[in-house]
């Protein structure tokens, strides 16, 4: 009876630290197309920030970087990161302007 025990802790152990090792490499993942896509809209925002979706799709990395523009106003841009070539590529420039009767 305790050597089942012993090989069910050891099993879960082996789980748990695989569990924290895929949550790791999701965070890097994210870290990854933050960075390249600050770096592909560099100068288009001042103060800039992305949101990253935190798994994106099969083969791409996925966020919006949004902020404002040095000439006034803000906007956002989709960027998409080749999870296997490790490009990005970047949309046009999305006005983010919300009307009063939107907000409404």
């Amino acid at each position: 009876m305790v050597k089942p025990l012993i090989l069910l802790a050891i099993s879960l152990a082996g789980v748990t630290s695989a569990l924290a090792s895929s949550d790791d490499a999701w965070a890097e993942f994210a870290a990854e197309v933050e960075t390249a896509c600050l770096d592909a809209t560099e100068g288009v925002f001042t103060e800039p920030e992305a949101v990253v979706d935190p798994f994106g799709s099969e083969s791409f990395g996925l966020a919006i970087v949004s902020g404002a523009f040095p000439s006034g106003g803000a906007g956002s841009i989709v960027c998409v990161f080749d999870k296997q070539a490790k490009t990005v590529e970047i949309g046009g420039e999305l006005d983010i302007t919300v009307s009063q009767n939107a907000a409404e």
